[in-house]
């Protein structure tokens, strides 16, 4: 058992390599560590279907029904289901799973009773601290009577809910091919699509955490090359490619073109607008500007964020935003607890293009107005110097804005970008976006050069 936790602890969740950093024991600990800082007399847990997830779930029970906690295990879920079964039931839940990581990783996404995030200000420092306390000498003996430990079936629930949150009653007929990665949302997606007037092509289905046929990470276009040529040899409508735990989900044309994840927020945004008749959308940093842009033109107040799952929630819960989504293909819903879900974006995709006869192409052209680079890493020696070396080089020009909400953001008239820093490893990340592509490309090499220098 690893003596030193700050390696696994990042952002909003627990992860790290099994069993070198990450075993039962240690999960047990976390277990009890969790109910004493959230206080909870009951709690939910769920796990994904990588090989060591149901272990270290049952280890993650047994450390907290020890201490007087009745725990609901729901089994083999996607995150968002496990976010759902919070705010559903009401409870603080912890989900099981490293994600879109590959296979000898796993972790813990916690939050409390309606799917409120634990982050580093609002616990998981805390579940930390008392993690490594207890790591030589265990957790103290509670004089509680043990809890109970008790399995619920959600998934039915979950999907009729996600169903009733979007109107797919009238659409026509689609042939939609969806890469569930060997993930979650092979697991999930059947039940979900159920009763739809959908031709589902499954790839991946099977759930395997050894992931063998391509990572379960979307955002890497490698890991989409099959999905798009399914699409083609089939015909299909439109591709869905989910990740590990099915949270996020990434959309391809019926050219099997990849859309972008901002044309996909501003089209959920505009629909939820829409149905609501107004209201906040927040947007991170990175996103396009056609996201606000679309936010204004259907009625409703764009705010701007930082990158980040915490971030967005917090904005949410504080603002009482419709809707918020990240240029990452994490979209998060006032009607679902302000929690992200994939799967709930995939069904607006679904209503929208079914409630019109042209292609998606042309339906997600109205949101996709600009050129951007997508996020570009730079290993770096000196973060902070090499931030200061770019804003220097556009101090002075005529024009230019510069803000450091996250990292640096510098808006050039028509065009932006963002380098702002990893807050894990020596890497700069960039952004560019700019009117067409050749102005992008030679905005993006100039940053570029300026960071690798």
């Amino acid at each position: 058992m690893t003596a030193d936790l700050s390696q696994l602890v990042k952002a909003y969740d627990v992860r790290g390599v099994v069993p070198d950093q990450w075993d039962e024991p240690l999960a047990e600990l976390f277990g009890a560590a969790f109910v004493q800082v959230t206080g909870a007399d009951a709690i939910v847990i769920g796990h994904d279907m990588r090989p060591s997830s149901p272990g270290l779930s049952r280890a993650f029970a047994r450390g907290a029904a020890a201490r007087g906690v009745d725990v609901t295990e729901i089994g083999l879920c996607s995150t968002d289901q496990l976010y759902y079964a919070s705010g559903a039931l009401g409870l603080p839940g912890a989900m099981f799973t490293a994600s879109h990581n590959p296979a000898q990783y796993n972790g813990i996404k916690m939050c409390r009773a309606g799917a409120a995030p634990v982050g580093q200000d609002t616990g998981l420092s805390e579940i930390r601290r008392l993690a490594e306390t207890w790591l030589d000498s265990g957790a103290p003996a509670s004089d509680a009577t043990p809890g109970t430990i008790t399995r619920r079936d959600t998934l039915e629930d979950y999907a009729a809910y996600l169903r009733s949150l979007v109107d797919l009653t009238s659409i026509r007929p689609l042939k939609v091919v969806v890469d569930a990665g060997n993930g979650m949302g092979g697991h999930t997606v059947p039940t979900v699509f159920s009763g739809l007037p959908l031709e589902l092509v499954p790839m991946y289905f099977e759930l395997d955490g050894t992931f063998p046929n391509h990572e379960a990470n979307p955002l890497d276009p490698a890991n989409i090359v099959d999905l798009q040529k399914r699409v083609r040899e089939e015909g299909a409508d439109l591709g869905l490619a989910f990740d590990g735990d099915a949270d996020r989900c990434f959309v391809v044309d019926e050219r099997g073109e990849p859309v972008s994840p901002s044309a996909i927020t501003a089209l959920v945004a505009a629909r939820e607008l829409d149905k609501h008749g107004g209201g906040m959308v927040i947007h991170n940093l990175i996103t396009s500007w056609s996201v606000p842009e679309v936010v204004r033109e259907h009625g409703g107040t764009p705010v701007r964020t930082r990158v980040g799952h915490s971030f967005i929630k917090a904005e949410m819960a504080a603002s009482g935003a419709i809707f918020g989504g990240e240029h990452s293909a994490h979209y998060y819903f006032r009607d679902f607890w302000n929690a992200d879900t994939g799967m709930l974006a995939a069904l607006h995709v679904l209503a929208a293009l079914g409630g019109q006869d042209g292609p998606l192409s042309g339906l997600v052209a109205e949101y996709d107005r600009y050129a951007g680079s997508g996020e570009i890493n730079s290993t770096v020696d000196d973060q902070a110097a090499r931030l200061a070396a770019v804003r220097a080089a556009y101090e002075g020009r005529e024009g230019v804005e510069f803000d450091e909400l996250d990292g640096l953001t510098v808006t050039l008239g028509d065009s932006w970008f963002n380098v702002r820093p990893s807050n894990t490893e020596p890497l700069l990340r960039l952004n560019a976006e700019a009117p067409d592509d050749a102005t992008m490309a030679k905005l993006r090499d100039e940053v570029l050069k300026l960071i690798r220098s």
